[in-house]
């Protein structure tokens, strides 16, 4: 059986507006608010009964759980590790640091912050799809089966380069919103990037 795959991009939080790295921050009145409003959207793209997995942060499972979703936690979509720039400004370490950034935003195997690099970032997630598609158990059947994750715009993002068999340089190429949804299906043929249908 295919597996169908819908992976979410949690709503935005105020440490990303403020232009900080992720440090497990909750959502606020006004991402919550964003997130309840695309829950029919999201229940018109995937079926009742798919299973529905989070990344442990707390913007995801809460988004999740504004979208409706009783969401099992998975480690495999966690964010990319940030290392000793968790919770540090973007324009601060720029100013810092802006050979550590430059080396970070162009090559995929950088971790200069001592966190993960895209490249080991693609790895995990790509295990994680892998074992995400294993799950298929009636093999004779012509739907594909609905799968979803609430997750982070780099996870997203490393699964669109995996599916692709992309390199993982063109990682900064791939722009990926707050609550954005994509679709990737996992047929014989291996995984493929489908048109949103939502």
């Amino acid at each position: 059986m295919d597996t169908r795959l819908l992976l979410v991009s949690h709503a935005s939080t105020a440490a990303q507006r403020a232009g900080r790295f992720p440090d497990d921050d909750p959502l606020d009145a006004r991402s919550l608010a964003e997130a309840e409003a695309h829950a029919a959207r999201l229940r018109l793209a995937i079926a009742d009964n798919a299973p529905a997995f989070v990344s442990p942060a707390a913007c995801a499972r809460e988004t999740a759980a504004a979208l409706g979703l009783a969401a099992s936690v998975e480690a495999g979509l966690a964010d990319l590790n940030y290392g000793k720039w968790q919770g540090r400004r973007l324009a601060d370490l720029a100013a810092e640091a802006p050979q550590d950034i430059a080396a970070w935003t162009r090559d995929p195997d950088a971790a200069p912050h001592g966190g993960e690099s895209f490249s080991q970032l693609v790895k995990r997630v790509g295990e994680w799809l892998e074992a995400s598609s294993d799950g298929a158990t009636d093999r004779t059947s012509t739907r594909p089966r609905d799968v979803i994750a609430v997750t982070h715009a780099p996870v997203l993002r490393a699964a669109v380069v995996y599916a692709l068999g992309a390199p993982p340089d063109i990682f900064p190429r791939i722009e990926i919103a707050p609550l954005s949804m994509i679709e990737l299906r996992r047929s014989p043929r291996g995984w493929t990037w489908w048109p949103a249908s939502h």
